[in-house]
């Protein structure tokens, strides 16, 4: 989010949190302040492999409350950003993928789980859900890659689903929300306000 009105009118939703990204890569790079910040929902900005101590500075400037890391961030690199809440996101294709979370358990506040690609997330592709079946680790996750207005449907059964005899799937008691960026879009940046208040109303009774 970029834009001033764009980001009042996603507020307005009801949304509990809202991305900045801060990679210079990016079409959605964030390279002048927003006139309007949002304060009803939580503040998350987006690096990649970027300098500690520049991270801290602009988490200053634009207080705030998350900062999600989606490059190669060493241990004692996130250990330095303790301060705020830390989101840390892992490209899945494969059951293994899965493994590299194991470091950051204990470390960091929530996982993102996006699509590997190409880029450094943003791909707008899905990835295989039922890998995360296999998530064995404690830390609650974001789920990310490629969700469209079209998944409401999937998204809310598996999230209301629970098996007979069993534990609630590891999407539905470890997941705790749903990134909704690329196909929700205009353009790069400006959120399609009917398409979100149709996918967040989705099961909602009238």
């Amino acid at each position: 989010m970029r834009d001033a009105e764009n980001i009042r009118k996603v507020e307005a939703l009801g949304i509990d949190m809202m991305g900045f990204i801060f990679y210079p890569k990016s079409s959605r790079y964030v390279s002048v302040r927003p006139s309007y910040l949002p304060t009803k929902c939580k503040r998350v900005g987006v690096f990649v492999d970027e300098d500690v101590e520049n991270i801290k500075k602009i988490a200053d400037d634009y207080a705030l409350d998350f900062i999600q890391l989606h490059g190669h961030e060493s241990i004692e690199e996130v250990m330095k950003l303790q301060d705020w809440n830390v989101i840390k996101a892992f490209s899945i294709a494969t059951k293994e993928d899965l493994e590299a979370t194991a470091p950051y358990e204990g470390i960091v506040d929530y996982f993102l789980f996006d699509t590997k690609g190409k880029s450094a997330g943003g791909n707008g592709e899905k990835f295989d859900w039922s890998i995360l079946e296999t998530y064995h680790v404690y830390t609650p996750f974001l789920l990310s890659g490629g969700i469209g207005p079209e998944d409401a449907a999937a998204l809310n059964s598996l999230r209301n689903a629970t098996l007979s005899g069993r534990e609630l799937s590891t999407l539905n008691s470890h997941c705790i929300g749903i990134d909704l960026n690329s196909r929700f879009e205009i353009e790069p940046g400006i959120k399609d306000i009917v398409k979100l208040k149709t996918f967040l109303n989705y099961g909602k009774q009238d």
